[in-house]
């Protein structure tokens, strides 16, 4: 049998063999320890201790959660499973809960009784036949102003309609623009 736990919020420098030294000395069933790691080899944060005596595990969820001692956070503790555990509670299926509902729907059918008969579905007008109130959605179009949607607008006229009404403004542009020099090794002008 197999007795491993999950430990969890390691720190990156605590490795595999810290981990172990930690546990053996407390546990000495402690088997084996092993960090979870990624492709680069840097760890996940995570590790599994097995254990050989069951009693050993147990004692060491109860006495080493939220322990501190290895690395720089307190270690977090729970019952580990084995991949063929694993690979073992995967192999039943699940349950399929349409069948239940398939048997549930023709459950009432056998003694002719309908769930849905004491509703009246009948008070209620079809889509089709209800008529929308027009009168108020008439008087908001008579109120819109038509535009024409081929309206030609002169950018440049309304342009200079809007600078002649800021004359300043329109003189701080024009002076602030950069005149260019003759040379690159001409003088730089002086503001006016």
């Amino acid at each position: 049998p197999d007795y491993s736990i999950f430990v969890g919020e390691l720190t990156p420098e605590v490795d595999d063999f810290q981990l172990y030294d930690y546990f053996l000395k407390r546990y000495p069933s402690c088997l084996d320890c092993k960090i979870a790691t990624d492709l680069l080899g840097y760890s996940r944060g995570y590790a599994y201790v097995r254990f050989g005596e069951q009693g050993d595990q147990m004692r060491a969820l109860q006495d080493c959660q939220n322990a501190p001692g290895l690395g720089g956070k307190r270690i977090r503790l729970s019952i580990g499973i084995s991949k063929r555990l694993k690979a073992e509670f995967q192999r039943y299926p699940s349950y399929n809960y349409n069948d239940y509902y398939q048997d549930y729907q023709n459950y009432y059918s056998q003694w002719n009784y309908d769930p849905y008969a004491d509703y009246n579905y009948s008070s209620y007008a079809p889509y089709d036949s209800m008529q929308a109130d027009t009168s108020a959605m008439v008087e908001i179009s008579d109120d819109l102003i038509i535009e024409d949607p081929q309206l030609h607008l002169d950018i440049d006229e309304m342009n200079r309609q809007f600078m002649e009404t800021s004359e300043e403004f329109y003189d701080s542009l024009m002076n602030c623009h950069w005149q260019p020099l003759d040379t690159v090794t001409s003088d730089i002008p002086f503001a006016i």
